[in-house]
């Protein structure tokens, strides 16, 4: 998993950078908020998931501000983003939260509740991804169902129906033609009795025309 880390103070940064270097995370360090912002759209063309741990105090863009643009002008992309700070008022916890913010981490961080709060992170990602995917295969399945609609003209008399090359053709030559059904074909009980009496009817007749010959 990759991790972007945007902080203007050097130790913190490269304090945090080692911490989940250590934890086997893939780490980028920027110094300002307009490189993260350039970093993470480099991320989204590439379609890469990423977690970015972002200062809310930077220069040139603060890490709110990089949140709001983030959801405004990427609204899918599979993005997780923590704001880091010394501020932890309530009304500052719910300001970064309003700006897009995934999560909240107060500086000094505690080593435990990082790794728990990136844990969660990187869970939630790797759930994004999966139902992208998912979503993926469904539209690709949608794109390959084939559907029957309109007005289509029917002969009453032999269930024929006409195409649109103007021929007719029979109803499930149509059918197979236009979606994924197949047949098996039977006879259904009031035309098998229909047929049953038209049997009956012929051997009865020849049998009328046998007797009759001298």
């Amino acid at each position: 998993m990759h991790v972007l880390i945007a902080d203007d103070d050097r130790i913190a940064a490269a304090v945090l950078s080692r911490t989940l270097q250590q934890w086997n995370y893939d780490v980028t360090v920027v110094p300002d908020g307009a490189e993260a912002w350039s970093h993470l759209q480099a991320a989204q063309s590439k379609g890469a998931p990423t977690l970015a741990i972002l200062d809310w105090m930077m220069p040139h863009l603060e890490g709110a501000d990089v949140c709001r643009r983030v959801r405004r002008d990427m609204p899918l992309a599979n993005m997780y983003l923590m704001l880091l700070t010394s501020l932890e008022s309530r009304s500052h916890i719910v300001a970064g939260l309003d700006a897009g913010a995934d999560d909240y981490l107060v500086k000094p961080f505690d080593p435990d509740e990082l790794r728990a709060r990136v844990s969660v992170g990187v869970r939630v990602l790797a759930l994004q991804e999966r139902l992208a995917d998912r979503v993926g295969e469904l539209q690709d399945a949608l794109a390959n169902v084939k559907q029957l609609h309109g007005l289509l003209p029917i002969c009453s008399y032999c269930k024929r129906i006409r195409g649109d090359d103007q021929y007719w053709t029979q109803v499930e030559s149509y059918v197979a033609a236009r979606s994924d059904a197949q047949f098996s074909h039977g006879i259904c009980p009031p035309c098998a009795q229909k047929v049953n009496q038209e049997i009956d009817e012929y051997q009865r007749q020849k049998r009328a025309g046998e007797s009759g010959k001298p």
